[in-house]
């Protein structure tokens, strides 16, 4: 029988920008407050090892081809990605082992596998309790200038994982505006969904409290605080999109909906770096599949097929 209840660390504050080792252990300190208020999930945003590239859109000069400042920047976001297996991998892992609780990290992904793919990935990592990698999901389309350093991902993260508290799945980002990637996850069950994004500004949260409505289940929807201080400081920024260094880039706004669409934590400021939550009554996604469940009784299989590629 699954927990009536979830306790939740939401973490807000931005990784420490292309700095893999020092990001790794902002994330530990975070653990060790989780394991000592007996939180069960701890939640950091898209691409939080090791920075969410937002210097993609305020940078002046992006989109100048062969700038040799733009490379060294992609350079710095490569060299401190993580990479699925390596030595700082097997940190976190650890780290994860000894806090003891389960962890949803974003992550710059990098592929360095010696047959010639060295791309970049923006993935969406779980971790169990003991340290073990249980979900791996991969961004299906960049978003925008994200496709100048990101990849495009594979569907073998569109699944749920099965928990204490129910399954759990998620998204990234645009992923939460294409119909079928959504169902996908509707289909494998999901009761608790985690929604990472840069910030969840309105249009985002519309996005996550449908997708909590349509779904019928928990969301939990994570942003990050990012000042322009923190940004790549090599790079030459718009003046009318930048104009102070202590600027809030992305502002958090992290909330919860439940499985009826209602808020259960309102979106959450920049002054707030951590947020610890109680999701309580799990078995509201449960009761709430009587009045609509897309994966079920409100589908209609005899009129529309639907399929995802596993290969």
């Amino acid at each position: 029988m699954q927990n009536e209840s979830l306790k939740l660390m939401i973490v807000q504050e931005a990784a420490i920008y292309n700095d893999l080792s020092s990001s790794i252990v902002l994330a530990e300190s975070y653990l060790q407050k989780a394991k000592e208020s007996e939180v069960s999930l701890v939640i950091f945003g898209e691409s939080w090892l090791t920075g969410y590239p937002a210097w993609l859109d305020f940078a002046r000069d992006i989109s100048i081809w062969d700038d040799s400042s733009l490379k060294s920047v992609y350079a710095e976001v490569w060299q401190n990605s993580l990479e699925i297996g390596s030595p700082q991998f097997l940190e976190l892992c650890n780290i994860i082992k000894n806090a003891g609780v389960m962890v949803c990290i974003g992550a710059n992904e990098r592929v360095n596998s010696g047959q010639g793919n060295r791309s970049l990935y923006n993935a969406l990592l779980i971790f169990d309790q003991t340290g073990t990698l249980v979900h791996h999901h991969r961004k299906l389309i960049p978003t925008h200038t994200e496709r100048l350093i990101h990849a495009q991902g594979d569907s073998r993260g569109l699944k749920t994982i099965q928990t204490d508290w129910g399954r759990i799945g998620g998204l990234i980002c645009w992923e939460h505006w294409m119909p079928l990637t959504r169902q996908a996850l509707h289909l494998a069950g999901e009761q608790i969904h985690i929604a990472l994004w840069p910030k969840v500004h309105e249009m985002l949260q519309i996005a996550s409290r449908h997708y909590a409505f349509e779904g019928r289940c928990f969301v939990i929807a994570v942003g990050q605080v990012l000042k322009a201080n923190q940004l790549p400081q090599s790079l030459i920024y718009h003046p009318e999109k930048v104009t102070n260094r202590d600027q809030y880039i992305l502002d958090g706004q992290s909330c919860i909906f439940g499985p009826d669409g209602k808020v259960l934590l309102e979106p959450q400021g920049p002054e707030k770096l951590e947020i610890i939550f109680e999701i309580n009554d799990l078995s509201t996604a449960i009761r709430e599949q009587m009045t609509l469940d897309v994966a079920g009784h409100y589908s209609r299989p005899d009129i529309y097929e639907f399929s995802v590629k596993r290969t």
